[in-house]
């Protein structure tokens, strides 16, 4: 195999497509690897972990049709040090390929390609749309952080979507938080419901392009196709917990506050939160004030007034400072309503006026 590919593009696709390759000892040592396909589909760059997997189609001239595979790693080193335009060559000589640039060589070890497994589709779909990828990236991404990071039960390490009647959900919680955030999209959209490992989805949505994407599943396997690439990742037989049973109905007190003023506030007392990195909020309709508080006995203690709008009665709850300052970032609006419906049960985050993402958070112990 003999190949030319600018060195921008190639590696760039390299980043990409490391990813997804095994990052741990494997069984099948290809798994660690890139396998680079040069034939009459062009020039394509594939990864997998068997959870995961990534085609990539990079623009070059074939001079030699063939089939490589090289390790992840090295490969990411060699062209992560590219610098300036221009283009490099791959050729395929025996056991070894020559990583030829316009500043050096550099001769790399190969692989067994014979070993490399073929990425599974979606057998029979059950689902196929499209979607912007940016809009897609924005909905799960804006869920994906409050996963659970254990595995012990799957499902909750997972990235559960939705859709119906046009309108798509992204849902994610660890049991001490959930994130749910709605999207709807034009087009006809079929109803489904899938779930992805939180993992995986990480992944996937750095990978992705800005780019229309088309969808498609089963109930084992997820594809992500665009122009230039296909992503597949397994996704999780497991029933999702019914979520909406524990999002409040009602409130004792609602708090209307600007975002800014809630970031820094907590910013601040949070370096005085304990081992428990806990912080107290109250709510003063008298004085038309959220209080922010935490006291650590080997630092001290601090405390921070914000204005606000308070409707309902006064109340106190204490939580992680992570936790609370976690939907901040995710929300849009210039300011949040914090609804609080009693002592020792969820509050509810919201940008103000804004329904499509919703943030639960369950109080600490006071």
């Amino acid at each position: 195999m003999v190949i030319t590919i600018g060195k921008k593009e190639f590696a760039e696709a390299v980043n990409t497509a490391s990813r997804f390759a095994e990052r741990r000892s494997a069984t099948l040592p290809v798994l660690s690897g890139i396998a680079i396909i040069a034939g009459d589909d062009g020039i394509k760059l594939r990864a997998t972990n068997l959870e995961t997997g990534i085609d990539l189609r990079v623009e070059g001239t074939i001079k030699d049709p063939g089939v490589i595979a090289l390790p992840a790693t090295v490969l990411r080193e060699i062209t992560s040090s590219f610098s300036g335009s221009g283009s490099m060559t791959l050729e395929h000589a025996g056991e070894t390929v020559v990583i030829t640039s316009d500043s050096g060589k550099s001769t790399l070890k190969t692989l067994p390609y014979e070993d490399f497994p073929v990425l599974p589709l979606p057998e029979a779909p059950k689902a196929k749309f499209s979607v912007a990828g940016d809009a897609f990236r924005n909905l799960v991404g804006s869920v994906v952080a409050c996963a659970s990071t254990s595995t012990v039960r799957p499902e909750l390490a997972s990235v559960l979507i939705t859709a119906e009647g046009g309108v798509v959900k992204a849902v994610a919680t660890d049991s001490f938080r959930l994130a749910e955030k709605r999207s709807s999209l034009s087009g006809k959209l079929p109803p489904f419901s899938m779930l992805i490992p939180a993992k995986n989805a990480l992944d996937i949505l750095q990978a992705l392009p800005d780019e229309e994407i088309t969808i498609m599943l089963d109930d084992h396997q997820c594809a992500f196709s665009w122009k230039d690439g296909v992503l597949t990742t397994r996704l999780v037989a497991s029933t999702y917990p019914d979520y909406t049973q524990i999002i409040p109905k009602s409130f004792v007190s609602e708090a209307t506050v600007l975002r800014k003023d809630l970031e820094q506030g907590l910013r601040r007392v949070a370096v005085f939160s304990d081992a428990f990195q806990k912080v107290r909020i109250a709510f003063s309709p008298e004085d038309k004030q959220v209080m922010l508080a935490a006291r650590n006995t080997d630092i001290g203690e601090s405390s921070e007034h914000i204005s606000a709008s308070i409707t309902g009665e006064g109340i106190e709850l204490s939580f992680n400072h992570r936790y609370l300052a976690a939907p901040l970032a995710l929300i849009g609006a210039d300011s949040i309503t914090i609804s609080a419906s009693g002592i020792g049960r969820a509050a509810v985050i919201r940008g103000t006026g804004d329904n499509s993402f919703l943030y639960l958070v369950m109080p600490m112990n006071q």
